[in-house]
This record gives structure tokens, sequence and C-alpha cells, in this order.
């Protein structure tokens, strides 16, 4: 990652996809239909203005929709939260965004306090119509507040929305859905796959269904779950265990709150198995809750043991050793392989065979 002007040029790794946008456009293109269909809609942030944002989402914004409509802030993610959320209880539909998600974490008391609590408090009299951007994730060469995977924080919040984007169609879709949405979203745009993935968009204006997981690829021998860029290692990890005829299915989750907990069910009630697999570490991850409500869900299903794929319990070093930490395809195919060599013996009572694997 370099820096020049204050713009953030991340490496460009493999285009992935075909089509003539990218994640970024289809982002920018997003906020600038919400902007023209409703004249409530704000845009607030470090540098989003005449700089058009840290890594380019908001370019040619402000030549186009002026200071009324897309305002620089100080630098501080308290003030700005605090700001947009007291705007959005008064009806201006703002879109914040944290130059970082590892750089919100001063503004994590509005979140708790006050964003995510003001329909409940208010008995439904007030509501936040709250967007708040923030790209995120690991791999694009930088420090560690700009490399972090934290959607478990923000996941644990009742009432608050989280969407992770993966594909230009959702970065579209599902950034109108949140502006739309009368509660306030996080949304988690994976700062990798800015430039490294393309498709093609409508523009419509016509928002995804948010709380809705898409099934990206169909499979009969095992579910791989993820979101975000472990999308693009699972489709790779598909490929590899392809050539020893493993069927691979693979849910793009896209919502992780609130969770389409039956979308998944389903596809593991087909296959029988399955491995979460994300890039935050594993420790009271969202990764862990999903396991676990498959496993009160549907464990009679279950044909063999499941695995969290999910980065290392460690803080997130310096970007020579990232790939040490976070999972890459390599790494799921072996473990896709563990998990379809192993049956649960089922003749055996599962309390016993539970005792068995404790030793």
């Amino acid at each position: 990652m370099s820096e020049s002007g204050g713009v953030i040029n991340v490496p460009v790794h493999s285009t992935r996809g075909k089509g003539t946008h990218t994640i970024l456009q289809a982002i920018n293109a997003a906020l600038a239909k919400a902007m023209e269909l409703d004249e409530n809609v704000v845009l607030i942030g470090e540098d989003v203005g005449k700089n058009g944002g840290v890594f380019c989402v908001t370019e040619g914004l402000w030549e186009r929709f002026g200071d009324d409509r897309i305002k620089d802030t100080p630098l501080s993610e308290q003030a700005i939260v605090a700001t947009a959320t007291g705007a959005s209880m008064g009806g201006v539909k703002i879109v914040v965004e944290i130059q970082f998600s590892g750089f919100s974490y001063s503004a994590f008391e509005h979140f708790v306090s006050h964003t995510a609590r003001m329909r409940a408090r208010t008995l439904g009299t007030l509501t936040c119509p709250l967007v708040v951007r923030m790209p995120y994730g690991n791999r694009i060469h930088a420090p560690e507040h700009h490399s972090e995977a934290n959607e478990a924080f923000f996941a644990h919040i009742p009432a608050l929305k989280i969407v992770v984007l993966s594909t230009v169609e959702n970065a579209y879709g599902l950034t109108l859905a949140a502006i739309n949405d009368p509660d306030p979203v996080i949304v988690f745009e994976p700062s990798v796959l800015y430039r490294s993935v393309r498709g093609n968009i409508v523009d419509d204006g016509k928002p995804m269904e948010l709380g809705k997981c898409r099934v990206h690829q169909e499979g009969s021998d095992i579910t791989l779950i993820t979101w975000g860029s472990m999308l693009y290692e699972c489709i790779d990890a598909a490929a590899l265990v392809a050539t020893e005829n493993i069927s691979v299915e693979i849910i793009d989750v896209q919502t992780i709150s609130p969770l389409d907990i039956d979308t998944v069910v389903a596809s593991v009630k087909k296959t029988g198995r399955f491995a979460v697999v994300q890039e935050a570490p594993s420790f009271c991850s969202v990764a862990s809750e999903v396991t676990a409500q498959l496993w009160e869900r549907i464990s009679e299903y279950i044909r063999a043991p499941s695995v969290r794929i999910a980065g290392a319990n460690v803080g997130m070093p310096l970007y020579r050793r990232e790939n040490l930490v976070v999972p890459n395809a390599l790494r799921i195919a072996l473990d896709i392989r563990s998990i379809i060599k192993v049956e649960f013996p089922f003749e055996m009572p599962f309390a016993a065979y539970a005792g068995m694997r404790a030793h």
C-alpha cells in the first residue's frame, strides 16, 4: 500500500471476473443514484469531498452534488458518528465513511449506546437511518489498524445490521439497500477487492434485499460458508478439490446480522458437511456463531466434524507476514479433504463419540 496526495493506492492482485465495473465503481454508482433519487441523502467523512475519499470511492460526487450534500469532517471518528446519529434522528439519511474499520473504535460508544438503541429507547418514535461504510480486511500491504477484520465486534450489537460486500453486483445492490433501510447499517467493504473484482451493474437504483445469503456455487459434498474477500479463496479451493471429484457448495453470507441461517441450514442438510471461512480470528467470531447454530439446529444431518477456517488469534502483523495469518485457498482445500475423509459412526451414541474425540 502506498499513499499519494492523501489517496491510498492498493496493490491490485489478479483481476477476477469479467465486466466493465469494479466494486469501487459499483459503490460509487450506488451512492450517486441514492443521492439523485433522494435529496435527503448526505455523505460525510474524512476527505470524502473534493479528494474523493481515501480509496477514491466518492470520486466525482462532490463535483456533482456540491458542499451541501458531501461534507468533509475533522479527523475524529467519534465526532463523525455522533454527528451522523443526531442528524439521522432528524430525518437526514447520512452515509458515513470511516477510512478504515480499525479507526472506528473511538466511535464504538455511539454505536452501542445510542445509534443502535434509538428505536427501542423511543418506542419507535425516533430511528437512525444511518449507513457507516468501512473499508476493512487485509492483504493490502498496510499497517495493523488498516488491515483488521473486526465484523464480530459490531455483529454483537443488537439492532445493528452488518453487511459485507463481495461482488460488483452486491456492492451496488446492498449499498442501496443499506441507504434505504430505516435503521442503522454498517457496510464492510473488503479493500483488497475494490479494484480486483469486476462485473456488470444496471444502474437502475434497485436495491437487493438485506438479510439474505446467496448460493454462489452449488455442490453436493460439502458447504463452505463465507463472506467478503474469502469468497474468492473458497472459489479457488473448490477448484483445487474438484480435481479429486469433491463437489463444493459455496454460500456467500452477504449480511452477517441479521443472519439468513435458513439458507445455510438448507445447504448443510443437503451436503452433510461444512466449514466456515473467515479472515478474522476464530475466537468468539462470526464463524463460531454460524457453527454453533448449525450444530444446535441440524446436528442429525451433519455427517463429519466441522471446521472454522479463520485467521490466527494474533494481532495483524506487518504485510510481509500477513499471508501466514489469513486463510488461503490451499489451506481451505486441505481442510476440505480432511473433512471429506471423516464420517461420524452414527451407530455409536453421540455422547460417547464426543467423549472419544475429547481424548
